[in-house]
């Protein structure tokens, strides 16, 4: 099915939909990673985004329930060179095309990745429309420049947790409605160091690396105020990724103030600029962005450098932050931009990338012992 992809600059792109009819807006990113297409669909911080992947074909080992991220597909739409609808992979339940369509997700191929991800490369991140309904670029470039920018809008909260959940082995289990905050909330307290995750639009295997290294872990919505974590007596605080500008999201700042040095503090991707923030520093948006899985980070501290997965569009300004209070830990090697920090005298550690990856190379699980030792250092 014919379907056309239109940028706010003008810019036009055919296509072909596999998963039928559709019209959709949103900002267009590129992703850079060779595998896990059904991690990236799922990651919660692609909310209001249309993703296209630089590698050319898709859907060759399908999907299955166990590869997912979050509840549902998260992508505004999907963009790909070529579409394969034969899966070959013995854990696969259905093909890509059948996924989207559950979830309502326009995905199309034979689009011209190489010559998008260069436009996009070159110019900077875009909105755009796709529709298989309306392919006038004239009326579709037009709708395009209509759509609201991704700066200055809270995504977060629309991707947050609407209830507190518990994480277990079997995946989120929800907590009885009548529950009031306190240490009855705890599955196994008293047997493991307890962790209150505020999900701003959190992946799911950051929270089975929390639970890998041993801490029990409860998730409560984006907007819960620092008196109700304080009240369920956690043992540390984890500040989860999530999609859009961390400005707008000013509540999250504001109970990471009101939590600063009173419990270990480990923040990813959002929750990381979350953490800057409410150390006075400033964000920025990125001119195209960090997506995929092969993005070079150096360890200042080590010396090492990690092949880390990553996904954002915005970045806190190093020089924003105070010098004497903040350590620089991490610098992206292709553009010099923040990648980590830690604070010189507080239990506090963040990372702008992601150590969970899913997908993505597992040089940076060590920061989940790290936060792990924070808190067993606390209660020594």
């Amino acid at each position: 099915m014919r379907a056309l992809l239109a940028l706010e600059d003008g810019r036009t792109f055919p296509c072909r939909s596999f998963t039928g009819e559709g019209e959709v807006g949103g900002e267009v990113v590129f992703n850079t990673s060779m595998t896990g297409y059904q991690e990236v669909l799922t990651d919660p911080s692609y909310s209001g985004q249309m993703v296209t992947m630089t590698y050319p074909l898709v859907g060759n080992y399908g999907v299955n329930p166990e590869d997912v991220e979050s509840e549902r597909v998260q992508v505004a739409a999907f963009i790909i060179k070529e579409y394969q609808p034969w899966p070959s992979n013995y854990r696969a339940t259905a093909t890509l095309a059948d996924y989207l369509k559950k979830y309502g997700i326009l995905g199309v191929e034979d689009m011209d990745t190489r010559a998008l991800t260069r436009h996009i490369r070159n110019l900077g991140a875009m909105r755009a429309m796709l529709s298989t309904r309306d392919t006038d670029p004239g009326s579709l470039t037009a709708k395009a420049r209509a759509l609201p920018s991704m700066v200055g809008r809270d995504l977060a909260r629309t991707v947050s947790t609407a209830k507190p959940y518990r994480w277990t082995d079997g995946g989120p289990v929800r907590l009885p409605a009548d529950m009031q905050p306190g240490p009855a909330a705890w599955l196994e307290r008293g047997r493991k160091p307890a962790v209150v995750a505020l999900d701003l639009g959190i992946k799911f295997n950051i929270l089975r690396c929390l639970a890998a290294v041993g801490l029990e872990v409860l998730v409560v919505p984006a907007a819960t105020p620092a008196e109700t974590i304080m009240a369920l007596e956690p043992d540390g605080i984890f500040l989860s990724n999530g999609p859009g500008d961390p400005e707008p999201v000013s509540y999250a700042a504001t109970t990471v103030k009101k939590l600063l040095g009173k419990l270990p503090m480990f923040g990813i991707c959002l929750g990381h600029q979350i953490l800057g923030l409410a150390l006075g520093g400033r964000t920025y948006k990125l001119k195209f962005g960090h997506r995929g899985a092969n993005q070079p980070v150096k360890n200042l501290v080590s010396g090492k450098v990690e092949i880390t997965s990553q996904n954002h569009g915005f970045a806190v300004d190093a020089d924003s932050l105070p010098a004497n209070e903040v350590e620089i830990t991490h610098i992206n090697l292709n553009d010099d931009t923040l990648e980590g920090f830690r604070h010189r005298t507080l239990p506090l550690l963040a990372v702008q990338y992601h150590p969970e990856a899913a997908p993505g190379p597992h040089d940076a699980r060590y920061l989940f012992h790290q936060f792990r030792e924070m808190i067993d250092d606390r209660q020594k």
